[in-house]
């Protein structure tokens, strides 16, 4: 499985690189802090597969990097061959990026 460190993210945030991030967290969870990317739940992810990008790279994130983990290999069962999980999700994103992030 590929993963991305939030170093990378920032960078292609901070590039205006065109790809896709999707946060597999719950919603209320996902209304507590997120970084802007597409909030698809775990528990629905392969139901709303069709909005997960084909033609570009895919960052998946959550809290910690577990479900976004989980996330990664049910889509990759799909065909898709362009997705990545971030390391640590988003506790990393605050440890690392902005400690400013309310997290829970």
């Amino acid at each position: 499985m590929r993963e991305v460190t939030v170093q990378e993210l920032k960078s292609k945030i901070d590039a205006n690189e065109d790809f896709q991030l999707i946060d597999v967290r719950e919603t209320f969870e996902y209304e507590v802090s997120n970084l802007g990317g597409l909030n698809i739940p775990l528990s629905g992810i392969l139901l709303e597969a069709d909005k997960v990008a084909k033609d570009k790279p895919v960052i998946i994130q959550c809290r910690s990097g577990k479900r976004s983990a989980q996330a990664v290999m049910l889509l990759e069962q799909q065909g898709y061959t362009n997705l990545a999980n971030l390391q640590g999700g988003i506790l990393a994103w605050q440890a690392e990026i902005d400690s400013a992030i309310d997290v829970y």
